[in-house]
């Protein structure tokens, strides 16, 4: 009978902390949703106005840094290039990574946990020390600032991402289709790009997703690699203008035309990842019937 009080005590503190708790993860995710709008309202609102055909379809004219003629075709395009090579670059290294771990050193856990926990450390550098990495390759390897550097640096900044992406997904494959596969006598290759990758096939590309955004919206990582120019590159070693870049420029400048130019590019930078989400969903939504 003693221990009654004690039990009720201990019954309402927990309902108490839970109350808190969930009062607390509300908020911030109230919050967070909250910023994400007022964030999109302002670039709407601030880059809308200043958006044009001319915009989106010219590289820049003579007095574009002066709020005349001229657009940021070459910083989208720019954009398109370094995104999409170094997003295909890092697939090259991330999805045999994921599938070495996830097959070959299955049970090895200690050695899998300490490769997963660099690949973790690695995430989380900043992106302004890959471009500074990426900067002493090109003296390394005598480059000079390029699309074919700029694609190298993102590449090495997002294939952590990328690996640890994929590698989630492919932990969530139940172990006993492993042992299955070896029981019809599938060879460790077979059983990685004709089962594996298949049934991580939407973790894969949200992987890839992942990857595509931080390697799109970044411009530390390809402020010393790139170089910047008003033209669209022909080769990969030409200087390549990106929109992050341009957006930070023309936000420096003193002029309110050219500021209002920035905004017009966040809000394009932001369409363009809007639409591959979208895109992405849709690829996943359809392949994930397709799982077992």
């Amino acid at each position: 009978m003693k221990n009654i009080p004690h039990s009720s005590r201990s019954r309402r503190k927990s309902i108490l902390e839970e109350k808190i708790m969930k009062c607390i993860m509300a908020i911030a995710t109230y919050s967070i949703i909250l910023v994400f709008i007022y964030m999109i309202l302002v670039i709407s609102r601030e880059g809308i106005p200043a958006l044009s055909w001319e915009m989106i379809s010219e590289i820049p004219g003579g007095g574009f840094y002066f709020g005349k003629e001229g657009g940021i075709l070459n910083a989208i395009i720019g954009s398109v290039y370094l995104s999409v090579g170094g997003t295909f670059l890092s697939l090259l290294i991330s999805i045999p990574v994921a599938l070495y771990l996830n097959i070959h050193l299955l049970h090895y856990n200690r050695i899998t946990a300490g490769i997963r926990y660099l690949l973790d450390i690695l995430w989380g550098i900043p992106s302004i020390l890959y471009g500074a990495f990426g900067f002493v390759l090109m003296i390394v390897f005598h480059l000079q600032a390029s699309l074919l550097a700029g694609i190298i640096t993102l590449a090495l900044m997002i294939t952590p991402i990328i690996i640890r992406a994929f590698d989630e997904a492919l932990q969530g494959i139940p172990e006993g289709m492993l042992e299955a596969c070896y029981a019809m006598g599938l060879t460790r290759r077979q059983i990685a790009f004709q089962v594996f990758i298949r049934q991580a096939m939407p973790g894969l590309i949200t992987a890839t997703l992942v990857g595509f955004g931080r390697a799109i919206g970044d411009a530390a990582s390809v402020l010393f690699t790139t170089g910047y120019t008003d033209y669209i590159p022909k080769n990969l070693y030409d200087p390549t203008a990106s929109l992050p870049l341009a957006i930070f420029f023309q936000l420096s400048s003193p002029i309110p035309e050219v500021r209002e130019r920035a905004y017009a590019a966040a809000f394009i930078l932001t369409i363009i990842i809007l639409m591959i989400s979208l895109l992405i969903r849709l690829c996943t939504s359809r392949l994930s019937k397709y799982q077992i």
